[in-house]
C-alpha cells in the first residue's frame, strides 16, 4: 500500500515551496514518520551528487537531510540545467541525456517523462510512510498545463492533495490564492485542499477576517500562517538573492575572534552554478561574503572566488569584457589569494578545449594556473574524499571538463601556485577543519589578523536551520489537519471556482 503524500505548490516562484517542504519533512520526521522529499522536475544550476553518483537539485538534497535520509535520484528524476537563454541540459535519473530547447522539451519530451516521474514517486511511496512533493513555479501556468509533470500533472497522476503556498510579503496573496484555483480545470481543483500563508508580519488577528472570506469564496481552508523569519532559506534553486538570504549568513551576526574581519568577493559569472559553496565561509564569525561584477570591487577583498558555471567559455569572455580578468591577473602576480572552483578553476588555466559545452574549440584561459582542460562528452559525477592542508576534506564533482595539471603544488584534485588555488571539488569548504586551515592561509597572505572560530560546525548550523523550519510548521500550522491531508488526501466535495482552465 502506498504511503501518504502531499504536493506543496506555490502561487509564484520563490513563494517558499522549498522551505515549506523542508519544514514539513523535518516536522514529520520528528514525529517518528519515515518521510522522503520529491520534486519531479527541477530547473536549477545548484545541484548535488548522491552516493550512487547521480546528479539532483540541491534543494532536494537538503530536503532529504531534513528527512534524515540519504538523497537519491528518485527524489528528483528530472533536472534541467540552463545553458543559455533557450536551452538546458536534461538530466534524467541523475545522468545527462542531452541538450534541449524549451520549445523542444515542452513540445513533447516533457509529457513522455510523466510515466517515469510517476514510477519514481510510486517507488518512494512504497518505501516511506509519506512523501512530500514540491511543485515548480505556479500550478496555474495555463500555457504549460498540457505538458505539466511537476504540478497538477503529477498531483492528478498520483492522486495527491495540493497545498498552495503564497508569499504575503509580496502583496496580493488573496487574489493569488483565488486566481490560482480559478484557473484550474475541475479535476485539478478537486485536489487543491487549501492554502498556507508564508512570510506574514504583524498581528495574525488582522489577517483572519480575510482568511474567512477566502474560505467563503473558495470553500477551502488555510492550513497555517507562517511568520516572517530571517535566515530560513535552504539550498533552493537559482536566484543569487535566495542564497544571500540563507540562514547561515543572517543568523551568525557574531564578532570576529581575531582583530580583523575577512572580506571575500565572489565573481558573479554568467550561468553561475553551486554558488552555495560559499555558504560555509559566510558561516564563520567575522567573514563577510559579497557577490561582485566590477573590477574595483576586488580591491579591498582578502580573497576572490571564481565559482562554478555552466558556461566556462562564456564566463571567461565575461571576465575579460568587464576588466575582471586583468584584476585577477594582478592579484595573482601580487600574491593575493584567488580560489577557482570547478568552472572557475578551469578558466584560471592555460587552455580550454571545448567541443561539448560551448563548442568554441580551443580557447586561451587566464593562464594563472598550469592546467589544460579538455571537455569530455561524459560528465564526471563523484563524491571524493581526501586530505589537504593537513585536514580531512570531502566534496563532490560535477563537470565535463577534464583537467591536466602540469605543475604547481597539489591542492585537492587541482593545484596551487603561490596564493592562486584551483579545484573541481564543490562543498570542500563545508569540512570544518579544512575550511579553518584555508582561511588561516588566506588571512596570512592578506595580512589580516583574522582568526577562524574554533567551534564553528557547518553541519550543526544546517541542522539548526532545518529544526527552525520544523518549528515553524509545528508552531504555526494546523499539523493535525496537515497530517489528515497527507494520510487521506484532499477533502471530498470541494467546490468548483469558475471560470476554470481555458479550453
Amino acid at each position: 500500500m502506498n504511503g501518504g503524500g502531499l504536493l506543496v505548490a506555490g502561487t509564484t516562484s520563490d513563494a517558499g515551496k522549498s522551505v515549506v517542504t523542508a519544514g514539513i519533512c523535518r516536522w514529520l520526521v520528528r514525529q517518528g514518520v519515515k518521510v522522503a522529499p520529491f520534486k519531479a522536475q527541477n530547473m536549477s544550476l545548484n545541484s548535488f551528487v548522491t552516493r550512487e553518483g547521480a546528479e539532483i537539485g540541491r534543494a532536494q538534497a537538503m530536503q532529504a537531510q531534513a528527512c534524515r535520509v540519504e538523497p537519491t535520484a528518485l527524489m528528483n528524476p528530472v533536472l534541467l540545467k540552463p545553458g543559455g537563454e533557450r536551452s538546458s541540459q536534461v538530466v534524467l535519473l541523475g545522468r545527462p541525456v542531452g541538450e534541449m530547447t524549451a520549445r523542444g522539451y515542452h513540445g513533447g519530451r516533457q509529457r513522455r517523462l510523466l510515466g517515469t516521474v510517476l514510477d519514481c514517486l510510486a517507488e518512494l511511496r512504497g518505501t516511506y510512510d509519506a512523501v512530500i512533493c514540491e511543485g515548480a513555479g505556479s500550478p496555474a501556468e495555463i500555457n504549460l498545463r498540457r505538458t505539466d509533470i511537476v504540478n497538477m500533472g503529477i498531483a492528478r497522476g498520483a492522486g495527491l492533495p495540493v497545498l498552495v503556498v503564497g508569499d504575503i510579503d509580496r502583496g496580493g496573496v488573496f487574489a493569488s490564492f483565488f486566481g490560482t484555483v480559478a484557473l484550474l480545470a475541475p479535476e485539478d481543483q478537486a485536489l487543491v485542499a487549501g492554502f498556507l500563508v508564508n512570510k506574514f508580519r504583524g498581528d495574525v488577528s488582522l489577517l483572519e477576517p480575510g482568511l474567512d472570506m477566502l474560505r467563503g469564496l473558495t470553500g477551502r481552508r488555510t492550513y497555517g500562517v507562517l511568520p516572517y523569519r530571517h535566515g530560513l532559506g535552504i539550498d533552493e534553486e537559482d536566484g543569487m538573492a535566495v542564497s544571500l538570504r540563507g540562514a547561515v549568513r543572517e543568523s551568525r551576526v557574531t564578532a570576529p575572534v581575531g582583530e580583523d574581519v575577512l572580506r571575500i568577493a565572489v565573481c558573479a559569472v554568467p550561468l553561475m552554478s553551486n554558488f552555495t559553496d560559499v555558504d560555509a565561509l559566510a558561516a564563520e564569525p567575522g567573514v563577510v561574503v559579497r557577490f561582485v561584477d566590477r573590477p574595483e570591487e576586488l580591491a579591498d577583498a582578502d580573497l576572490v572566488i571564481v565559482p562554478g558555471t555552466r558556461g566556462t567559455v562564456r564566463a571567461l569572455a565575461w571576465l575579460r569584457e568587464r576588466g575582471l580578468a586583468d584584476a585577477l591577473a594582478r592579484r595573482a602576480a601580487e600574491g593575493r589569494p584567488v580560489l577557482g572552483i570547478c568552472g572557475g578553476f578551469q578558466l584560471l588555466g592555460e587552455h580550454i578545449e571545448d567541443d561539448v559545452e560551448s563548442r568554441a574549440g580551443q580557447v586561451d584561459g587566464l593562464g594563472l594556473l598550469p592546467v589544460r582542460v579538455r571537455f569530455a562528452a561524459e560528465k564526471t559525477l563523484t563524491r571524493p574524499v581526501g586530505t589537504a592542508l593537513g585536514e580531512p576534506v570531502e566534496g563532490y564533482e560535477i563537470h565535463h571538463g577534464v583537467a591536466e595539471v602540469t605543475g604547481g603544488a597539489p591542492f585537492l584534485d587541482g593545484c596551487r601556485v603561490g596564493q592562486t588555488w584551483g579545484t573541481h571539488w564543490h562543498g570542500s569548504l563545508e569540512s570544518d577543519g579544512f575550511r579553518r586551515a584555508f582561511l588561516r592561509e588566506v588571512a596570512a597572505a592578506a595580512g589580516r589578523r583574522f582568526v577562524p572560530a574554533p567551534g564553528t560546525s557547518f553541519a550543526a548550523l544546517r541542522e539548526e536551520q532545518l529544526d527552525r523550519l520544523g518549528d515553524l510548521i509545528e508552531q504555526h500550522a494546523d499539523t493535525d489537519a496537515l497530517w489528515r491531508l497527507i494520510e487521506s488526501g484532499a477533502p471530498q466535495g470541494l467546490p468548483f471556482i469558475p471560470p476554470g482552465a481555458p479550453a
